[in-house]
């Protein structure tokens, strides 16, 4: 288990973590989201020993992360952290005998990697060569290519179109179903919610709200109404026990104040033509962080 005790780290006056305290089981996906300078970033360096808390305590394994470790983790920055000059698999096989494999196995995994990636042919060239979506699909194999037990993603599917950013995600699964503890950070509340069963979202420094997903769900308390018909549905915002409404190219989606009412917003609708699609859905991640963040998130 990767443990924060009462983390806190200031530079200065100004608190980047303040007092965060999280358990991230073995072997989970565990999902961080927060807006830009929410505190995810300076969180993951000061995991992994680049950057010393100022308060507080993370433990790995009940020790703490060091260099004895290190060999054990596997780090994909948000910033490329290549050496553009270097080829692809030169140096994918360097950063492996760095964290202490032979140099037959882990060119032996570069090349399975980069086939399983589709660029088996990138080998050979220079990284500076490359695509920035392609840039990152070599970073990420350079992070994963020692077989880590804990593997920390920040930002991963950036700069990915939609078929990499699939790759990506099935190759994360599979790392995930192999035992491997991975912590990863988006913009993309979709892909965390897809991906992750326990998560944070953090605000200014703090965690406004973490646990379990599906408990998260559930506590809010509200929920999401889909309608589709060939009618015009907007007169359904101003029903009692609507909290919010958005109108969309086929209908509208309202946001309820309890499960209840989507009975009587279905009563609404009797009479008055064709109902395409009446779905009952749990809230969004997207609805519980705009709810807790708000307007500071972009």
């Amino acid at each position: 288990m990767l443990v924060l005790d009462h983390v806190t780290k200031k530079f200065g006056e100004f608190t980047a973590v303040n007092q965060l305290s999280l358990n991230i089981p073995e072997k989970d996906m565990f999902g961080f989201l927060g807006a830009n300078g929410a505190g995810k970033t300076t969180t993951f360096r000061m995991i992994l020993g680049l950057m010393k808390q100022t308060d507080g305590r993370i433990t790995w394994m009940n020790e703490a992360i060091n260099y004895d470790t290190s060999a054990h983790i596997g780090y994909l920055p948000e910033e490329r952290g290549l050496y553009p000059k270097m080829k692809v698999k030169e140096q994918i096989v360097y950063l492996a005998r760095l964290r202490g494999m032979d140099k037959r196995r882990a060119a032996s995994e570069t090349d399975h990697w980069l086939e399983r990636f589709n660029v088996p042919d990138y080998a050979n060239k220079k990284v500076e060569e490359l695509s920035k979506g392609n840039q990152q699909k070599i970073q990420f194999i350079a992070s994963v290519v020692h077989q880590p037990q804990l593997l920390i993603l920040d930002e991963p599917f950036s700069g990915l179109d939609p078929i990499n950013v699939e790759l990506l995600k099935q190759a994360v699964i599979e790392l995930k179903e192999s035992g491997t503890t991975i912590v990863f950070s988006s913009h993309r509340m979709e892909h965390v919610e897809e991906l992750c069963e326990h998560l944070c979202i953090m605000h200014h420094g703090r965690p406004v709200v973490h646990g379990n997903l599906s408990d998260i769900k559930r506590s809010f308390g509200k929920k999401n109404v889909k309608v589709h018909a060939d009618f015009d549905v907007s007169f359904l915002a101003n029903a009692p026990g609507v909290l919010k409404s958005k109108k969309t190219a086929e209908g509208i989606i309202l946001q309820i104040a309890e499960e209840e009412i989507s009975q009587r917003i279905f009563s609404e609708l009797q009479g008055k033509g064709f109902v395409q699609k009446f779905e009952l859905e749990e809230p969004s991640l997207n609805d519980i962080f705009i709810e807790k963040v708000g307007a500071s998130y972009e």
